[in-house]
């Protein structure tokens, strides 16, 4: 961004790279901070804010190489960064040991365990808190995603307001690929294959751990590979989470009975082995891919901790093994994943939907309802006919016309009916007080019942009265 002009006169500001297609209100807020939202709609309002000499809105989307025209007031120097907090030179050392790289859009760090990303109750070391070694000018980067404090490997910081946002939307969109390595205990008998169990945060915890929720957990996807195993005892595993949800990677891995060395919070003492192998948690994200705004891809690798290191030379895994890594599949394409998550949505209501009509159904001396649709043993949908009425309540059949071909049960079953093939019509006329008595029927005339030969037609007059 580029200014000319004073605070006291129109000024003109020159839209950056970083600032383009962002709302005019939000460039307002990263420059303007001193500038409310109430003033910045007033002056759009009354036409004193111009983008290329034309009125603009709040909503509207600037675009780089821009001129925006200001009215006077809100200095920017009035309102300023916040002062930073001095850091010590321990503390500039760690933030300078962690660099694998970096460039104008993205900074990229390499987290070591035992340090959070961000702050919280009782935390004073955290990556926030060093993230002003890396601005000596300009704005202060930002945290675009997070890895669990016992977790070690890739981080990436974003350097710029614009960078921030376009790596948020290539993590929110799932188009970032993350690639873990892990050591877990025991081995899958599935070695290649896919993790989908819902997770939510688990009562009681204060959300700080999670657990599997099949009824209100929010959908979480995992594929994982066995690369290599130490016989039975434990095996090294790459992990590649397509969605983001909190301890996803731990609580897979723990749901499916092999927890990650280390991780007592979800393993228990499963987690760990015997002999000279860290209790740390041996969890490092490897490797990752993204979209740069540069145009070419950003593609990180961050080397393993001593522990993992230690680890995995113990347990006699080559590191060289783990250097090429799977195409990612076909459904796992952001057209696939949506068109999995409408199937599965609409599965989901179906089966809803069968639970509501066959709710009564299953108990015991009640006909399930007719047409519906239930569940056999081997998951797949039947349709249910109908069922006798209750015996000796009087109610009749509530079946739909032609959902039964039998007319056993039925209050009038005595009576011959001349309706068509496939069971008589209900519904078509008021019934009868017959049928709505119990007991036996009356002894058949030899004649149709309605005398016309339609169903639901007059009866037959008394004798005498014709």
């Amino acid at each position: 961004m580029s200014k000319t002009g004073a605070s006291d006169n129109v000024r003109q500001f020159t839209v950056g790279a970083d600032d383009d297609g962002v709302r005019l209100d939000r460039w307002f807020k990263r420059h303007l901070p001193q500038v409310g939202f109430a003033t910045v709609s007033r002056w759009a309002r009354t036409g004193q804010i111009r983008v290329d000499g034309k009125r603009a809105d709040v909503d509207f989307r600037l675009a780089a190489g821009q001129l925006l025209r200001v009215p006077p007031g809100g200095d920017p120097k009035a309102a300023g960064p916040a002062p930073r907090r001095p850091l010590t030179e321990e503390e500039l050392e760690l933030a300078d040991s962690m660099v694998l790289t970096q460039d104008r859009a993205a900074i990229v760090l390499n987290k070591p365990p035992g340090l959070a990303t961000q702050g919280g109750k009782g935390m004073t070391s955290h990556v926030d808190g060093l993230l002003d070694a890396y601005a000596a000018e300009g704005p202060r980067p930002r945290l675009v995603h997070r890895l669990d404090k016992d977790t070690s490997g890739v981080l990436l910081i974003a350097r710029t307001p614009g960078s921030a946002a376009f790596f948020s939307k290539r993590f929110s969109g799932r188009t970032a690929r993350k690639i873990y390595w892990a050591l877990v205990t025991g081995v899958p008998s599935i070695e290649d294959g896919m993790i989908e169990l819902p997770i939510s945060k688990q009562p009681g915890t204060g959300g700080e751990k999670m657990h599997v929720d099949m009824e209100g957990g929010q959908p979480a996807r995992t594929r994982y590979r066995v690369i290599d195993r130490a016989g039975n005892r434990a095996c090294w595993v790459e992990l590649h989470p397509l969605t983001g949800r909190t301890h996803q990677l731990r609580v897979h891995m723990a749901a499916i009975g092999h927890p990650i060395v280390g991780d007592g919070k979800y393993g228990g003492q499963d987690a760990f082995l015997s002999g000279s192998i860290s209790r740390k948690m041996h969890l490092h994200a490897r490797r990752l891919i993204i979209d740069h705004p540069d145009g070419a891809p950003l593609d990180v690798t961050a080397p393993l901790p001593e522990h993992f290191a230690m680890g995995m030379e113990q347990l006699g895994f080559e590191e060289a093994d783990g250097a090429d890594i799977p195409e990612p599949r076909a459904e796992d394409t952001r057209e696939d994943k949506k068109r999995l998550a409408k199937a599965h949505a609409k599965q989901f209501r179906k089966e809803r939907r069968g639970e509501r009509r066959s709710r009564g159904g299953d108990a015991p001396g009640r006909p399930a309802p007719a047409g519906g649709r239930t569940r056999n043993s081997t998951g797949s949908a039947t349709t249910a006919r109908s069922a006798p009425s209750k015996a000796g309540t009087g109610r009749p059949n509530t079946a739909k016309p032609g959902a039964g071909k039998s007319n056993a049960g039925k209050p009038n079953a005595g009576k011959p009916t001349t309706g068509k093939p496939g069971g008589a019509k209900f519904g078509a006329g008021k019934p009868s007080a017959d049928k709505a008595r119990s007991g036996p029927s009356r002894p058949s005339t030899g004649k149709p019942a309605g005398g016309s030969g339609k169903p639901g037609g007059k009866p037959p007059a008394p004798r005498g009265k014709r």
